[in-house]
């Protein structure tokens, strides 16, 4: 068995404009500080990446690490989910997604996607000039406007949102096979990967891509009532990337899984801080170590009630705590012995 890795903290949500958090050097250093050993990188986030010297420049990408370890942390992955989100994007989120694109193509649904495209391969680059082997992204989505069947779905319309999802991520993919990385894809609602049976859709439609896995994230699940812990025996061989992410949920009598347009303060399902949430991080990272899961254990935060860096600092502690660090012998191991033969056979009356 392997030991996870970790603690680990995704830098998208902690990004900003004040020191430390508008540097690369400033916000390496403030996550060393907080008690982590590596850092997952937006790469969309031109503060502390270069995201075309990276794909081009392995140069570049080794004084980028190198920066990293000297000031207490490595670069675990590289996350490209903004930019995956505009692979594929139904024309209802047009407006709501744009943001997400180089100035250059906003308002060019066309144009912004073949920069999306190009955007996720340079990050497929890079990770291979890193020496990294996962990239975490997201799938997009061309059939989440129509989740729940009303007015009934037109028959063959999610065949042709995912036979088109499949063909716009074949190429990438092929390119992570180049690359010797996997696309991590975060099964995540608003994406057309928000569970298992839809990655599965997505999958086989790929013909199995070697190179297509998930991203295991267990809040999504808690606010889909999905079997969290099941889930990660049902994917183990595909689950290559973990966020460690808290999250409740709490229907009432007025609201279930949808919310009811409130805010995220007053929905049924919330994000939490690490350990104020009810997912069971203990039987999580048991699966994760009995399934031989080797990669990083990397929080996320997002909470409604928490201060970010408050959230940080105790993430990393609650992701220490809980990392198993797996025998090496059985616990029994002082009752046995050499193999007899003979005595087996007695034993067995034989």
């Amino acid at each position: 068995m392997k030991t996870i890795k970790g603690p680990a903290l995704f830098l998208a949500q902690f990004a900003g404009d004040e020191a430390p958090f508008n540097t690369w050097d400033g916000i390496t250093k403030w996550a060393a500080d907080c008690g982590y050993k590596g850092v997952q990188v937006p790469s969309w986030d031109g503060r502390f990446i270069d995201l075309a010297k990276a794909a081009s420049s392995k140069d570049y990408c080794d004084e980028f690490k190198g920066q990293a370890a000297a000031n207490g942390v490595e670069v675990t992955e590289l996350s490209t989910h903004l930019q995956g989100q505009l692979v594929a994007v139904n024309p209802a989120f047009d407006t709501a997604f744009d943001g997400f694109a180089d100035p250059s193509v906003q308002g060019n649904p066309a144009a912004r996607q073949v920069w999306a495209v190009d955007q996720v391969k340079k990050a497929l680059s890079a990770s291979k000039n890193m020496g990294l082997t996962e990239m975490a992204s997201f799938s997009g989505a061309l059939a989440w406007p129509y989740v729940y069947p009303w007015p009934q779905r037109p028959e063959g319309l999610i065949d042709a949102a995912f036979d088109e999802l499949a063909a716009r991520w074949r190429p990438i993919l092929d390119h992570a096979e180049d690359c010797g990385v996997d696309v991590c894809y975060e099964i995540h609602p608003g994406e057309d990967l928000h569970d298992g049976v839809t990655f599965e859709m997505f999958l086989e439609r790929l013909d199995g891509h070697a190179r297509c896995n998930m991203l295991y994230d267990p809040s999504h699940y808690v606010l889909q009532c999905l079997d969290y812990i099941d889930n990660i025996d049902i994917y183990k061989d595909r689950i290559k990337m973990f966020h460690v992410k808290d999250a409740e949920f709490n229907p009432t009598g007025r609201q279930g899984v949808y919310g009811g347009y409130q805010s995220w303060v007053d929905r049924a399902g919330r994000f939490r801080s690490l350990g104020d949430g009810q997912v069971d991080f203990g039987a999580i990272f048991a699966k994760m170590a009995a399934n031989d899961f080797a990669g990083w254990a990397v929080v996320e935060w997002e909470c409604c009630l928490k201060h970010p860096e408050d959230g940080a600092r105790e993430g990393a502690q609650f992701v220490k705590d809980h990392i198993i660090r797996v025998t090496e012998r059985a616990f029994d191991d002082f009752a046995g012995g050499e193999i007899d033969h003979a005595a087996n056979r007695k034993m067995l009356g034989l």
